[in-house]
């Protein structure tokens, strides 16, 4: 981890019980037909905005930048012009994305290779620059932050008032610049999900994620949440100030697939009933527009679905090229609303470890479909394993929309709840349904 708050164990409670509030961040975009959503990073001196994409599924932060570019894709920024403050190999957090047999090839530097499950990559190097981040308290944080130093000066000034139209509706805000590496990418390869953005925001479990370098300096709590509004839009946050666990379901992380978020082994339920389909290993993935079963318990599930939709005025549309599997009504359909008198039966990921009461993950309509530009009912949840997922089984956005889902990797505990997405949180339990 990175070393610039190196404080007594109660040191660094005494400085987060101080800062006692959560980062917050809009969220813009949509499952369909955006595809993506995705935070504004003000990231530099003096800043300046990126748009990345959400991805509790890596650690890796980047950037496309000009070190110089050798193949960088459309953004909606200028590239990045990276600081001269590089990540030296040796150090922890470049130790964190290399096997433990990894040899520098040049000691000054962090390089770094990331690759997606949908063929995508980023290559090129870490490097360290100011963040611009918004605390929802009333404090303003102007921190003098040194990286490998065993120090950290912060002058702390009450604030009231917001920062614009933008967080129009936070009561109180605060303004925080920290120091903290990502990766200054100079080599892309789009995937076959490709987004035009600036880069990725890593939300994963790993040290390199920027809620864990956040909380090595003392600075907020490792904890990740986001809401997705099925209308677009929504709010992320870091820090464990935005939510009543008590209004949470909560289910463990496995501390058997540690790379990513995942509550460990499932069984499919449908209609409320198990359906024999076991040992799902699951993860959550914000970076994933859609849900992804793999292959036997897709077919199930189709074959569920076909025959609960058998004799009823819907037809398969294999013209319609939006999703694998759409269908098509009488008319045209003008929301999820308007289908739900066809898919009534709920679905379920019923979660194995959290004793012998199974902590059950409830799929509404509205969290696997989505209507086509013309019209047609399409299947959000997709085949993993004929698009390189192998056995892994993925919680999408289209699952996670209008509910608060929330990592906490202090608890090692995942958890949700319904919730209003549609509006940034004043304070605890303020949103909730």
């Amino acid at each position: 981890m990175m070393s610039a708050y190196n404080g007594s164990s109660s040191s660094s409670s005494m400085m987060m019980n101080r800062v006692g509030s959560s980062i917050l961040f809009p969220i813009h975009g949509n499952v369909y037909p955006t595809g993506y959503y995705n935070v504004t990073i003000n990231i530099g001196h003096p800043p300046k905005p990126y748009f990345l994409d959400l991805d509790t599924g890596s650690d890796l932060t980047w950037l496309q930048c000009n070190a110089p570019c050798v193949h960088c894709i459309e953004a909606p920024h200028p590239l990045y012009q990276p600081s001269n403050d590089l990540v030296a190999c040796r150090h922890p957090l470049c130790a964190a994305l290399h096997p433990p047999d990894y040899k520098c090839e040049n000691p000054d530097q962090c390089d770094y290779e990331v690759e997606y499950a949908d063929g995508g990559s980023s290559l090129g190097v870490l490097v360290r620059d100011v963040f611009s981040l918004n605390y929802t308290n009333g404090v303003r944080l102007s921190p003098r932050l040194a990286l490998g130093l065993s120090s950290i000066g912060i002058d702390i000034i009450a604030n009231a008032g917001g920062r614009g139209s933008e967080y129009a509706e936070v009561c109180l805000s605060s303004y925080l610049r920290v120091r903290m590496s990502y990766g200054c990418g100079y080599d892309q390869i789009p995937g076959t999900s490709y987004h035009p953005l600036d880069g990725i925001l890593g939300l994963g479990r790993g040290k390199s994620s920027i809620v864990s370098q956040l909380q090595s300096q003392g600075l907020v709590r490792n904890v990740v949440g986001h809401c997705l509004s099925g209308r677009g839009g929504g709010f992320l946050f870091f820090g464990d100030g935005l939510y009543d666990s008590s209004h949470v379901t909560w289910t463990s992380m496995s501390q058997e697939f540690t790379k990513y978020y995942s509550p460990g082994s499932a069984e499919l339920h449908f209609g409320g009933k198990a359906t024999g389909i076991k040992n799902l290993i699951v993860i959550f993935d914000s970076g994933s527009s859609y849900t992804y079963l793999n292959s036997q318990a897709y077919q199930a599930l189709t074959l569920l679905l076909k025959k609960e939709l058998s004799g009823r005025s819907l037809k398969e549309a294999p013209e319609d090229q939006t999703l694998p599997l759409c269908w098509k009504g009488r008319k045209p359909f003008r929301s999820v609303h308007d289908a739900k008198k066809y898919f009534k039966t709920s679905l379920a990921l019923a979660f194995a470890n959290s004793g012998r009461r199974k902590t059950q993950f409830e799929l509404h309509p509205e969290a696997y479909l989505i209507i086509s530009n013309k019209g047609n009912v399409c299947l959000g949840i997709l085949n993993g394993t004929q698009v390189g997922l192998q056995n892994l089984n993925v919680i999408g956005d289209i699952s996670m929309q209008d509910r608060m889902v929330v990592y906490d990797n202090e608890k090692q505990v995942i958890g949700w709840s319904p919730a209003n997405c549609d509006r940034l949180p004043r304070f605890k339990s303020a949103y909730y349904m």
